[in-house]
């Protein structure tokens, strides 16, 4: 059977096995995916990232970026796009020597989602998420533990997603995640589903600032999800009246920034390489 050279790594919690495959031999079945994650008889993530040349994946934009983020769900399920699945996977990158990145410069990275841009940010690393959009979806959204069905509003970030406000942090603590959310109408294509507490005061030098927490489709309730803290920022935004621009989201696993420019959304925020290992799939 065949080895596999792995790496463990996370931002804000949310985490990542991720291993270099060039030029695309390695085509993990669902069932050995959803193996490596599970956290009982497994190495334990949300995903697993692969890094494959674009030139190797079919349909990939291999002109604009040199690697591509194939990015699986811990029940083997294919996503688009993972806002801190980008962070570790650029800090994986530069750590096996298999792309540069100097202050100042930014890293091209292909997705299921597009390209995206990643920098050096303070605090670790900046993605550019590319644009967002308000879906014009507002799905009743039901919660175990949490008593009647609250509206939610659609936000689209490249991936799905829907944004629930609740009243408190006692309501935002109660709710049990560990559950999938019902909602209604269910999505085509399912949606992570972020549940949010506005601070207070909301804003503060101009800087707004919220807390959350997640259920990704198919990995379950995360310690983080960097598109769903991006999408969270721009559902409070919209709910405030479109200001402001800059936000500081709390999750479980930490905090992450989000960033509104027009029609497009930067997150930054911290990625942990944590070790390295071999595995037998």
């Amino acid at each position: 059977m065949p080895t596999l050279r792995f790496t463990k790594g996370h931002g804000t919690g949310n985490d990542f096995v991720l291993f270099a495959d060039p030029d695309g031999q390695v085509e993990l079945t669902d069932a050995q995916v959803a193996a490596i994650c599970d956290r009982h008889f497994g190495v334990g993530a949300d995903g697993i990232l692969r890094a494959v040349r674009t030139e190797a994946v079919a349909g990939a934009p291999e002109d604009a970026a040199v690697w591509f983020m194939d990015y699986r769900n811990a029940d083997g399920s294919i996503a688009e796009m993972c806002g801190n699945g980008i962070r570790v996977f650029t800090a994986f990158l530069l750590a096996e020597g298999l792309a540069e990145l100097a202050d100042g410069d930014s890293l091209a990275i292909a997705t299921r989602s597009g390209v995206h841009e990643v920098s050096r940010s303070a605090d670790g690393f900046e993605a550019e998420l590319g644009a967002w959009r308000l879906d014009g979806t507002q799905p009743l959204v039901r919660a175990r533990e949490l008593p009647v069905a609250r509206p939610g509003l659609g936000v689209d970030v490249g991936n799905p997603h829907v944004v629930v406000a609740l009243a408190s942090v006692e309501e935002l603590e109660r709710a049990d995640l560990s559950y999938i959310p019902i909602l209604e109408p269910e999505p085509e294509h399912g949606a992570n589903v972020e549940f949010v507490v506005p601070a207070e005061p909301l804003v503060t030098g101009g800087v707004g600032r919220i807390r959350m927490r997640v259920h990704e489709r198919g990995s379950g309730e995360t310690l983080s999800c960097g598109t769903g803290a991006a999408a969270a920022a721009i559902a409070i935004r919209d709910y405030a009246g479109g200001a402001p621009d800059r936000w500081i989201v709390d999750v479980p696993g930490g905090s992450v920034g989000v960033r509104v420019e027009g029609d497009q959304v930067l997150l930054s925020g911290p990625a942990e390489l944590v070790f390295t290992g071999e595995l037998t799939v």
